[in-house]
């Protein structure tokens, strides 16, 4: 039997989240949303998701610093960056703590879907 695979989604925009929640669901993924990044740093060390999708720009604590804070405790966990545009400066802070891709909000959910697929096949956990 094949395993459940839990993607979680952290991201403060829930008119983002549903489809994309929906989206992943109806392709046999289990989702679990989080609406900020202090929420999703609870989910990762709860339900232990083997992908998560982390939004870039959030108030309070951006994608950035969410992840510094999932590396102190998850060194491998595969985390897909989701951003409006591109920032820069945060995509260079972003390097040293290891993303599997970025998926930009005006892409289609199969593009998605495409990039939470090949993450999978990379990340060892997952093989």
């Amino acid at each position: 039997m094949e395993k459940e695979v839990k993607v979680l989604l952290i991201d403060d925009e829930p008119d983002f989240t549903k489809p994309m929640a929906f989206w992943f669901g109806s392709k046999g993924y289990y989702v679990i949303v989080a609406s900020d990044g202090e929420k999703g740093i609870e989910m990762v060390k709860e339900k232990k998701p083997d992908v998560v999708f982390l939004d870039l720009n959030m108030p309070g604590m951006d994608g950035v610093e969410t992840l510094t804070k999932i590396r102190e405790f998850d060194k491998e966990l595969p985390v897909i960056i989701i951003s409006a545009y591109v920032d820069e400066e945060k995509m260079k802070k972003l390097e040293p703590l290891g993303i599997s891709g970025v998926f930009y909000k005006t892409q289609d959910l199969e593009t998605g879907l495409g990039l939470l697929e090949a993450t999978l096949r990379r990340h060892k956990r997952l093989r």
